[in-house]
């Protein structure tokens, strides 16, 4: 059955008799001028969108090809780029005010052809018409283009860019101003309610992307490693004090010898009295030119000036400042400049990629003893951090009870809130702690029983 309008005929030919008798009556002149302004304005649009592609997929690179083959110079360019939440403002802004005014002429086109209040044509034209326009010719070919010639669109929209940035600046203050107060408002939330950065879940990603391509166990554990690498500080990964090898300054070149083949490292800090006072580093490849001479050599003068960094300083800050430094070793400090360990390059990248070892290495980095599945036993400056490592669970997993302590030693002090006996057992979620040994006032040396 055949539908039908309601007084039976077709709707189209009900239609289009109307629609030609319009067209008839209105002046060709005015559709030509509307007809322009709108082709122009849909290559307004083309051009915005496409520079939005071109520009924030723009490289360090491309800017010097850009150079090399248009012979142009990139200051307009980098004037862009440097502002870019303004820049991409600006074309947010622009593009919005190009597509309305298309649709306001569109609407115009209509009631000069004098079919503005026939509802059914009107949104016809105006939602399907228009819209496919738009989204066609003013979005999809553009950003397609914009893809495989992207430098020419870069060097074509610089000028106009800029002065159109000019042009919407009080309307892109407004939105770029507001857009970082809302930033701000969801970054507290998010801090406040412990969801920033998950890394859990992040970790979950990965566990489920390794099922499914089969990863080898050292990817995955290399992926951890870079999810956490950015929460972790430095008195986290730090050797503590007490394990710090350092020579007095006061040494003979005799006894400094002695005391740097019994270390057996390649870079050992100098202090004066104490190791709060640490002069600088001692690398031992400057003490080869020695070798074989007579009589006693002033070493000291071969200290090399150190870096020094505070303890709750984040891994991934300092390993950049390491490159720019060139160094391989750092002083920890604590709040009141007294040194609280000290950090290596390999430290940081085994937070990364794992244990480093070499043939100079005789035991593991983490010093403990796997007495079953359930049973391990550690020393008491292990590291909570290295703890968690070991057992294979989350970083913050003693968080709640730590305290400031960052060792065994100091975690088993805030949770017994005392030195404790030997023998003793301390219960911690699913974790029991049975201090093995104690001497000089702390915890020498622990058993960690998994429940």
């Amino acid at each position: 059955m055949e539908s039908s309008s309601p007084d039976g005929g077709d709707p189209v030919q009900q239609l289009l008799p109307i629609f030609l008798q319009v067209a008839a009556q209105t002046p060709v002149s005015g559709l030509i001028i509307y007809g322009i302004i709108i082709l122009l304005l849909l290559l307004c649009s083309a051009l915005i969108s496409g520079s939005e592609v071109a520009y924030f997929s723009l490289s360090s690179k491309d800017l010097g090809r850009i150079s090399d083959e248009f012979g142009v110079p990139t200051d307009r360019i980098l004037n862009l780029l440097g502002r870019p939440r303004y820049l991409l403002a600006t074309i947010l802004i622009a593009n919005n005010v190009v597509n309305v005014s298309i649709v306001v002429l569109s609407y115009f086109v209509l009631k000069e052809l004098g079919i503005s209040d026939n509802f059914w044509l009107n949104l016809g034209i105006n939602v399907v018409g228009v819209t496919f326009l738009l989204v066609m010719f003013g979005e999809v070919i553009p950003k397609i283009y914009a893809t495989r010639y992207g430098h020419t669109f870069v060097v074509m929209m610089s000028g106009p860019l800029l002065f159109l940035r000019t042009a919407f600046k009080p309307i892109s203050y407004l939105l770029v101003e507001s857009t970082k107060v809302i930033e701000k408002r969801l970054q507290g939330k998010r801090n406040g309610n412990g969801d920033g950065f998950d890394a859990e879940e992040l970790e979950k990603a990965i566990d489920l992307t390794a099922a499914h391509q089969k990863s080898s166990v050292d990817e995955i554990k290399m992926l951890k490693g870079i999810v956490k690498f950015g929460n972790i500080q430095v008195k986290q990964i730090m050797h503590p004090r007490t394990s710090i090898v350092g020579l007095d300054e006061s040494s003979t070149y005799s006894e400094m010898l002695d005391k740097v083949k019994e270390a057996g490292y390649s870079r050992l800090p100098v202090y004066r009295e104490s190791l709060d006072n640490i002069l600088g580093i001692l690398y031992v490849k400057d003490l080869l030119e020695f070798l074989g001479s007579s009589g006693d050599i002033k070493w000291q003068d071969l200290i090399r000036p150190t870096y020094f960094v505070p303890e709750t300083k984040k891994i991934d800050d300092l390993l950049k400042d390491i490159q720019d430094n060139r160094v391989h070793m750092v002083i920890a400090v604590d709040e009141y400049g007294g040194t609280a360990g000290m950090v290596t390059l390999e430290d940081i990248l085994e937070e990364i990629i794992g244990d480093i070892r070499d043939e100079f290495d005789e035991h593991d980095e983490v010093d403990f003893e796997k007495l079953d599945d359930k049973n391990f036993l550690f020393e008491g400056r292990t590291l909570i951090h290295d703890l968690c490592k070991v057992l294979g669970v989350r970083e913050d997993t003693f968080d709640e009870v730590r305290g400031d302590a960052e060792s065994m030693g100091g975690l088993m002090l805030e949770l017994a809130g005392m030195i404790p006996d030997e023998g003793k057992e301390i219960l911690y979620r699913k974790y029991k702690f049975t201090i093995v040994s104690v001497g000089n006032n702390r915890v020498e040396k622990i058993k960690v029983t998994l429940e």
